[in-house]
């Protein structure tokens, strides 16, 4: 939009409607107090500012709005019919105008003035576009780069972990072995599948990211029934986690169409993430329907919580809360493949939490 700063009406108006017939957008004011109100309140590409004006003259409200950051990128041109000298016109370029007119304009010359100072103020937008966008790809991959650091610190520490365990349990057991201590051997061999189960999950979730950086992760899409998927996984995690009271409210009453093996596997995990971080507590709600022809499933915990400004952050790579990052085991990538899969479902995840009082983990995917 261009800004006409002149105090005498017929000025404005004949200079208004020539701009306007050259396909510009056009805003005017009478005064120089009045021009400088109105920069305060828009954003003008071009501002054509007449010299000789009671009270404030075009110099300087030209220096004034020199001083606004907003107007770094605006342009100045001055009309003046009566300071034609040289002098005048050093002093308009000094307040900070990029051209300066004397009257009477020729209005081709103006409008070609215009144009130009158009194609200037775009280019430099664009300019400043790419600058933006090459500086926050810069700091992306900064931040991609520490976090793929810190991924593989943490990667090798979780997989070594079962890894030292189970090797010392062999140990354990080829005692037991040599003592004929069958109770004590029962009792290594169970620990052992323990840490080999959590090798195993460590793995599985390592081939699952990497099948959806390489574009590679398959969906096995068929009707299934949900609610005997839902039963089956609240009984195993039961039956794994005794002290914990997994709540059941709501059915689909329909069978869905989706890839089961990967619906159960969000399942699994959100109820996993819902146990391990409600430390102390005995409860998890999770609630499921159909509704507006989408199924829907949510798990609720009262345990440590999210807070707000993580919240956004938890379904990223690698990325895990702060708080609890340190006394909890896992890679960071959990939520990453439970978000790609309903993502690749065509569904929404997400969560709300309050920090002290427990988290909701929610998706839904259409019925059908």
């Amino acid at each position: 939009m261009i800004l006409l700063v002149d105090d005498t009406p017929e000025n404005l108006t004949s200079l208004k409607k020539v701009l306007e017939h050259g396909g510009f957008e056009i805003d005017t004011a009478s005064s120089g107090e009045e021009a400088l109100k109105k920069v305060l309140k828009n954003e003008y590409v071009l501002i054509i500012l007449d010299v000789q004006m009671p009270g404030m003259d075009g110099f300087e409200v030209a220096e004034a709005i020199s001083g606004y950051s907003k107007t770094k990128d605006t342009a100045i041109i001055f009309l003046s019919a009566v300071n034609t000298e040289t002098r005048f016109i050093t002093k308009g370029y000094s307040s900070g105008g990029l051209d300066y007119i004397t009257k009477p304009v020729d209005i081709n010359i103006l409008l070609l003035k215009v144009k130009t100072f158009y194609r200037i103020y775009e280019q430099n937008r664009k300019l400043n576009e790419m600058q933006k966008a090459l500086l926050e790809e810069i700091e992306y991959r900064k931040a991609a780069e520490y976090k793929k650091d810190e991924f593989i610190s943490i990667a090798s520490h979780e997989l070594k972990t079962p890894l030292t365990s189970v090797k010392g349990y062999i140990q354990l057991l080829e005692r037991s072995i040599d003592k004929g201590d069958t109770e004590t051997l029962k009792k290594h061999l169970k620990k052992s599948q323990i840490q080999l189960e959590k090798l195993n999950d460590l793995i599985a979730d390592l081939l699952d990211m990497s099948k959806i950086e390489s574009g590679k992760l398959k969906l096995n899409m068929k009707p299934f029934d949900v609610d005997m998927m839902i039963s089956s996984v609240i009984e195993v995690m039961h039956q794994s986690n005794p002290h914990m009271n997994i709540h059941l409210e709501g059915r689909a009453g329909t069978e869905i169409f989706a890839d089961e093996m990967r619906i159960e596997q969000v399942f699994v995990n959100l109820l996993t993430n819902a146990i391990k971080y409600s430390p102390g507590q005995t409860d998890i709600w999770v609630t499921t329907g159909i509704e507006n022809g989408f199924f829907f499933l949510k798990v609720k915990d009262k345990g440590l919580g999210i807070p707000k400004e993580q919240q956004t952050k938890v379904f990223d790579k690698f990325y895990r809360v702060e708080e609890p990052s340190n006394r909890f085991q896992g890679l960071g990538i959990g939520l990453y493949i439970c978000s790609e899969i309903i993502r690749r479902h065509k569904g929404e995840i997400s969560v709300t939490s309050q920090p002290g009082e427990g988290s909701e983990f929610h998706f839904k995917i259409a019925a059908h």
